[in-house]
């Protein structure tokens, strides 16, 4: 198989805390990959490791084959952060010019963007069906139909991986099936490999292929395929809780990559 990340022995803390111990994990190209945990678990530091705003105390971490420390092809890396649901509403920016705001690079300063870019732009629009909404004010937008503009602007420069962080916080349950439905439908159509932060056990265990759990007994890794059982949040949570688990995470207009 193809490992887009590779962690081995991993640590990581802050003075005499240590939040991760000898975490070793891979993701595989193809990947939906979901990562749970209480808080406090190390969920969302684990993420920012692998995108290298945070470094570790030891250990080793590759990104697409290479080394993290000499990484430099980020624009194939894909982030939608917790912050993405607190939009500034007032901020006077059409749903265009947020996704084309990704291609800075290419366009250049102070430069008008090409008709190669406002097709790149499009596309990615389309893709999260959005195409609509292009000249609309993002502060007119739903926070579901947000969080598919902050999809379509890492869509835009066609990623290979993607890491979000509780992506569905702060929406409302019909627009969070959505995004999930939206999510199993990019990675099984366009192959792109998801790393995904939740809290949602229903959704994450319908359209994920791995699941990692983080927790006192540190990393375990459970196939979805296999179902929750009580005994198994317990391990992952550290204590006894009373699971309800219906089908949430199902729905008819997505795509769910069985077997893997």
């Amino acid at each position: 198989m193809d490992k887009l990340i590779e962690v081995r022995n991993l640590n990581f803390g802050y003075s005499d805390k240590l939040i991760l111990r000898d975490i070793s994990l891979y993701v595989n190209r193809g990947d939906f990959l979901g990562i749970i945990g209480a808080n406090g678990s190390g969920k969302s530091t684990l993420l920012k490791l692998m995108l290298r705003t945070l470094t570790p105390i030891s250990g080793h971490i590759s990104l697409l084959g290479q080394n993290i420390k000499d990484f430099k092809r980020w624009s194939k890396i894909g982030y939608i952060s917790q912050k993405a649901t607190s939009f500034n509403g007032s901020f006077p920016a059409t749903v265009e010019e947020v996704v084309q705001a990704n291609l800075f690079s290419d366009i250049g300063l102070f430069k008008y963007p090409k008709k190669i870019h406002k097709e790149m732009v499009y596309h990615a629009l389309e893709r999260v069906e959005m195409h609509n909404y292009a000249k609309r004010l993002m502060g007119n937008l739903s926070g579901g139909q947000q969080q598919r503009v902050f999809l379509a602007r890492v869509l835009v420069n066609s990623p290979e991986l993607i890491f979000l962080d509780e992506p569905t916080s702060g929406i409302d349950a019909r627009s969070e099936e959505a995004v999930y439905c939206l999510l199993a439908r990019l990675n099984h159509e366009l192959g792109l490999t998801v790393v995904m932060v939740t809290h949602d056990l229903g959704a994450i265990m319908a359209h994920s292929n791995r699941l990692i759990c983080l927790g006192e007994n540190g990393l375990l890794e459970h196939d979805p395929s296999h179902g929750l059982t009580r005994d198994v949040v317990t391990q992952i949570y550290g204590y006894d809780i009373n699971l309800h688990l219906s089908g949430s995470g199902h729905c008819k207009n997505c795509t769910r990559k069985e077997g893997k």
